[in-house]
């Protein structure tokens, strides 16, 4: 069976993931997200997914997707894991430890969304996935045709904020040539 085919165990994205994304057009998926209803609530732009598929009776799968959702798009990938699905109740938590909130539990078609809408928005913008994306979304699989629509970028606009492992000088030159002067944001060191 192919692995975006196997059974979803669990599928989780971080709370205030949402927070200045337009999501006039998933009112349902805004609302299971109270923290991104908050004018900053520390996700600082970020939805951080794990998705867990059934490998076999006893085993998982579990793959992670670090998602740039206001510019860049997918930042990492967590490369696709076989654990005892009695550990996922420990791994979970441990993803998640950099945030101060529990992760949301969410479907498997509301991760898809974000995840390739992020990636085509950022290549909009000049900016490919991460190194793995390949091999973490065929865990994932691509997302339904008929699906709610998710306005990507800080306010609607694309707002980069620099990471450790960023070029930013490069970032703001793509951004420059992209969106033209004026249409971005951004925080970095230049």
């Amino acid at each position: 069976m192919a692995p975006d085919q196997r059974p979803v165990v669990g599928c989780w994205v971080n709370a205030g993931w949402s927070a200045g994304l337009d999501m006039a057009k998933a009112p349902g998926w805004a609302a299971t997200d109270p923290l991104g209803q908050e004018p900053d609530p520390g996700t600082g732009g970020f939805a951080q997914i794990l998705l867990a598929r059934q490998e076999r009776a006893s085993r998982v799968t579990v793959t992670g997707f670090l998602v740039d959702v206001y510019c860049l798009g997918v930042k990492n990938v967590t490369d696709p894991e076989v654990m005892g699905s009695g550990s996922l109740t420990t791994y979970v938590p441990m993803y998640y430890s950099a945030f101060d909130h529990r992760p949301l539990p969410i479907g498997v078609e509301q991760a898809q969304t974000i995840v390739h809408d992020a990636v085509a928005y950022a290549r909009r913008l000049g900016f490919e996935p991460a190194d793995g994306f390949a091999d973490g979304a065929v865990h994932l699989g691509a997302p339904p045709g008929d699906r709610p629509v998710i306005g990507f970028g800080r306010d609607g606009k694309p707002f980069y904020f620099s990471g450790p492992y960023d070029d930013p000088r490069k970032v703001v030159e793509n951004l420059e040539r992209t969106c033209g002067p004026g249409n971005y944001d951004y925080v970095a060191q230049l």
